[in-house]
């Protein structure tokens, strides 16, 4: 852990960067001999494990769990895997996830890219009839545009596959142009080839792309325009979503996305090798509680 966290093999101080820090073996943490309110600190300061009461020993085992399992692993059974609460490990999982999210730090999309949007969300005909009134009042809240529950009581995924390479995936509200544009700029170097369906037409950009169209009402590959590589994302996805994860919110979707696309970009790597890379993340990145629950902020008199 000390050799992933500090590479070069000098122990920096996560508050101020100095390298004047010495082990207490004692207690086992270091000290800054920096002038700062916060000298003492640990493998966990300034990552996902920060001010957690669970030993390492419990969460390497779960990271390296949720970034080899190939369709992820269920609070549920992590529990039982590491002895905590299906609570704990809920919590755990998407601290975790949160170091899979993707940095953008490998730049633009280029070449060939595969654009497509997907619908998350079970079918409105297997609810309980609770389910489908609060289904209901939620899509008329959100109005024409759609919001959240845009495709049918279903939130809407859009996704960026560079063809023998990277996904990008994101939630989305709706489907218009002014939504699905921005993504697509900031993820997709201009000039780029464009591989999508018909419905692409909603938002296409034709001085900025070149636009290759597929449409699936009359077949799905047609020389070498088709969206066969973005559509097997989409499966991979789901069976994780449907088979593991069975009930997912969709204010946490996004977290499960970023999950799976963190392991297809690292497909083609050894366990070892993608849970060495992801540990190379968990450092500057925090999730609490009251954050994950969407209860930041409350105050209580």
């Amino acid at each position: 852990m000390v050799s992933l966290r500090w590479p070069d093999g000098k122990v920096k101080c996560p508050h101020c960067g100095s390298e004047k820090v010495c082990y207490l073996a004692k207690s086992r943490v270091w000290k800054c001999y920096a002038d700062h309110p916060k000298p003492r600190f640990t493998l966990k300061t300034g990552t996902i494990f920060e001010d957690s009461p669970i030993a390492l020993e419990k969460w390497l085992p779960a990271t390296w769990l949720v970034m080899n399992c190939k369709n992820g692993i269920s609070s549920w059974e992590l529990s039982r895997d590491l002895g905590v609460t299906q609570k704990t490990a809920w919590f755990m999982l998407h601290r975790i996830r949160l170091a899979m999210q993707d940095d953008l730090s490998g730049g633009m999309l280029g070449g060939e890219v595969e654009i497509d949007e997907t619908f998350i969300g079970g079918k409105a005909r297997n609810m309980h009839e609770s389910k489908k009134r609060q289904l209901k009042r939620k899509i008329k809240e959100a109005g024409t545009a759609g919001g959240l529950y845009g495709g049918h009581g279903k939130a809407i995924v859009l996704g960026m596959l560079e063809r023998g390479g990277r996904v990008r995936a994101t939630v989305v509200p709706d489907r218009t142009k002014s939504t699905m544009q921005p993504v697509v700029r900031g993820n997709v170097g201009r000039g780029s080839d464009i591989f999508a369906d018909e419905h692409v037409y909603n938002w296409k950009m034709p001085n900025e792309y070149y636009h290759n169209v597929i449409n699936h009402l009359e077949t799905y590959v047609d020389g070498n325009v088709h969206t066969n590589g973005i559509e097997n994302f989409w499966s991979l996805l789901k069976r994780g979503l449907g088979g593991t994860y069975v009930s997912v919110e969709p204010f946490h979707l996004f977290r499960y996305v970023g999950e799976q696309a963190f392991r297809f970009n690292n497909r083609d790597m050894e366990d070892i090798d993608r849970f060495v890379y992801g540990m190379r993340h968990v450092v500057g990145r925090r999730l609490t509680y009251a954050e994950l629950t969407g209860k930041a902020g409350e105050t209580h008199g």
